[in-house]
């Protein structure tokens, strides 16, 4: 059975993602049920640093101009899995958190180069960033979302995600 597909509908285009749920089923259930919930909808890209990453899933990010962007998550907190050594390689969805132990929920970013020093299994960092899921269409409007103008990390004019369209 292959894996889960989550197709991004952005502003600027749409992507497609690969959920590893054979290999990171916690994470990858935490992100499907969100956005077959529609939870996602409507948010934008709330942090934007170019060549190495973006991202996405505050809840506050539905006003992209909110103070609070970048705080918020689903009203819970998904366990950390660091089971499978998948690398943050560029193109590669990883759980955002705060520092702390099991302190992911909604928020992840998309890698836009090798930021291998984020993987919870490089000792050289106390990063420690599951990967859950891969590009596998549309990487173009990916780069292109990591490219919009900011001011301090934040989008000048966010790209919002109207929908995930997870299939199965």
């Amino acid at each position: 059975m292959s894996n889960p597909k989550a197709i991004f509908h952005t502003s600027a285009g749409d992507f497609t993602a690969e959920i590893f749920m054979d290999e990171m089923p916690i994470t990858a259930s935490n992100f499907l049920q969100l956005a077959k919930s529609g939870f996602y909808n409507g948010l934008h890209f709330h942090r934007v640093i170019p060549n190495f990453m973006i991202q996405f899933g505050c809840p506050h990010s539905k006003d992209p101009k909110s103070p609070a962007c970048g705080t918020g998550g689903p009203g819970k907190n998904v366990e950390d899995e660091f089971t499978k050594k998948i690398t943050n390689a560029a193109g590669t969805l990883s759980m955002a958190n705060t520092g702390r132990p099991n302190s992911g929920g909604s928020q992840f970013f998309i890698n836009v180069t090798d930021n291998s020093y984020l993987d919870w299994f490089n000792t050289r960092t106390p990063s420690k960033h599951p990967v859950f899921a891969k590009i596998t269409e549309g990487y173009d409007v990916v780069l292109r979302c990591s490219k919009v103008p900011t001011v301090r990390d934040n989008p000048v004019d966010p790209i919002q995600v109207t929908s995930i369209e997870v299939v199965e």
